[in-house]
């Protein structure tokens, strides 16, 4: 069940960059709130647009490099026992 949680003595810069990606986001303050604790607390759940952004990324970083079958093969092997 979910709980209440009231928050006192918002720093104005913290409470103004809350509001502002709220806003962006078109989510309630309490929504982005949310939304914020959950990014800290547990980061193994990324938002779908943060994942293909980083995606893109790191395609980009790998742009026009040719990998052998057998270089694939060697760096999925790495490090496992």
């Amino acid at each position: 069940m979910p709980t209440t949680l009231t928050l006192k003595n918002i720093p104005d810069a913290v409470y103004e960059r809350l509001k502002a990606a709220a806003e962006s986001h078109r989510r309630s303050l309490n929504s982005e709130a949310i939304v914020c604790l959950e990014a800290a607390l547990m980061p193994g759940k990324m938002p779908p647009l943060e994942r293909l952004a980083r995606a893109r990324e790191l395609r980009g970083a790998l742009a026009g490099q040719q990998f052998a079958a057998a270089d694939i093969e060697a760096m999925k092997q790495a490090g496992r026992p």
